[in-house]
């Protein structure tokens, strides 16, 4: 029998024993569906953070008291600049929060040509109040000066930024995010400029109105509201320390300007020479690098998700096409008899197998792909389509029909054909 014979042999049988098929089909993609939904999504996360949490610019960076951490699924990681298996060396200083006067010094003293911001976060949600609309208390509440707009990336849609005389006098106004202002105004969010609000029970006049951000599942942009960091102490639970944040004009001065703000905090924070820094200086990508090494880890488990079920459905799918031997042993015997060799019968099961394990790559892959950017729309981001992972998802399910037909094509390849045409 020629290869196209046989193919179209095994297709018609796979094809007249829908109820079998579809069992085995469905198994097979099942585990294909999780292992290439969570790889969609996964990808649709990063795509997410790569986009969104990136808070600053491509040549900025920020100075802390201690190193962020980032949180994934129990996992802790710190961003900072020190370098893998350095030791942490203690000094008394180690850890010290960056107070109002280091941080206003810093900015007075800091002489490299790139812009400073000084920011203070309040740690909790606050809830913003116009008359009879108020918002959930989901709404950031942060501090900064001249500067936050700019280095944060954000821009005025209406209205004004804060000015010199703002941040000195600490005075109750401050910017609002479009979504807040969207909320509290929806015929027109740029009327919310000098109306006074109420931010945590506490009045501020609005100044400004800032142009839409965009949002993900990680940040929510446009839910900020924005004072200057010598009022923010007014609002509930405001942070124990400052953060620094540094924008040079350009990307080959990055180096230069972090080593010129660590020789100035330094003196700042009054360390001897033998001091090790007792601050961390994290770059505005470092986040966004973080998070998706930690994600990588959750596809290792992806992985072992679908491989599991896939030897489930590897097992399943040889017991069917050993159920299917015995059922056409008369077949066997007579194809035999009529001259069919013992290879064409080989291959006509494991033909029959490999397209039960195809079928159930393709529709796992169509339903792993759609439920993965089910989840991606949730973030906002574009149609993702894991190609590596759907060649990949392909050739095991190739294998996988390869290897649980062996046995099955083997032993009918094997059937006496007289003792398979008396069988009962």
């Amino acid at each position: 029998m020629k290869f196209r014979d046989i193919l179209a042999l095994s297709y018609r049988t796979v094809s007249s024993n829908k109820l079998r098929t579809g069992i085995t089909v469905a198994i097979i993609a099942f585990g294909i569906m999780a292992l290439i939904g969570i790889i969609t999504a996964i990808q649709a996360m990063n795509q997410s953070i790569s986009e969104n949490f990136t808070i600053l610019g491509a040549n900025a960076f920020s100075i802390r008291y201690k190193a962020r951490q980032v949180n994934i699924g129990g996992n802790r990681s710190q961003v900072s600049q020190r370098k893998k298996g350095q030791p942490r060396e203690k000094t008394s200083n180690l850890g010290q929060y960056i107070t109002y006067e280091q941080a206003k010094s810093f900015k007075e003293n800091f002489h490299f040509p790139a812009l400073v911001g000084l920011q203070l976060q309040s740690t909790s949600s606050v809830v913003v109040k116009y008359e009879s609309k108020e918002s959930n208390p989901d709404i950031r509440a942060i501090g900064g000066d001249e500067n936050f707009l700019v280095i944060n990336g954000y821009q005025v849609s209406s209205g004004r930024n804060f000015n010199s005389l703002d941040v000195e006098s600490a005075r109750n106004v401050g910017m609002i995010g479009y979504d807040v202002a969207s909320l509290l105004f929806p015929r027109n969010p740029d009327n919310a400029v000098d109306k006074i609000i109420r931010v945590a029970n506490v009045p501020y006049r609005v100044i400004g109105v800032l142009k839409p951000k965009g949002s993900s599942a990680f940040l929510k942009m446009d839910k900020v509201f924005v004072t200057t960091h010598t009022n923010i102490r007014k609002l509930p639970n405001p942070s124990a320390t400052y953060s620094i944040n540094v924008m040079v004009d350009d990307m080959t001065r990055m180096d230069p300007a972090i080593g010129e703000a660590t020789g100035t905090l330094r003196g700042v924070r009054r360390l001897n020479v033998a001091d090790a820094d007792n601050f961390f200086i994290d770059k505005s990508d470092s986040v966004a690098a973080i998070m998706i090494g930690l994600l990588a880890s959750i596809s290792g488990s992806a992985g072992a998700i679908g491989l599991i079920t896939l030897i489930g459905a590897a097992i399943g799918l040889m017991n069917i096409m050993l159920v299917a031997v015995t059922e056409r042993t008369k077949e066997v015997g007579l194809i035999k008899a009529l001259g069919g060799t013992r290879k064409s019968i080989r291959n006509q099961f494991l033909y029959e197998s490999i397209i039960i394990s195809l079928l159930g790559a393709v529709f796992g892959i169509i339903l792993g792909v759609l439920v993965g950017n089910l989840f991606s729309m949730m973030l906002g981001t574009g149609f993702v389509i894991p190609w590596g992972w759907v060649i990949t998802g392909i050739i095991i399910c190739t294998i996988v029909g390869l290897g649980a037909g062996l046995w099955p094509a083997f032993k009918a390849s094997k059937l006496d054909p007289i003792v398979a045409l008396r069988y009962e």
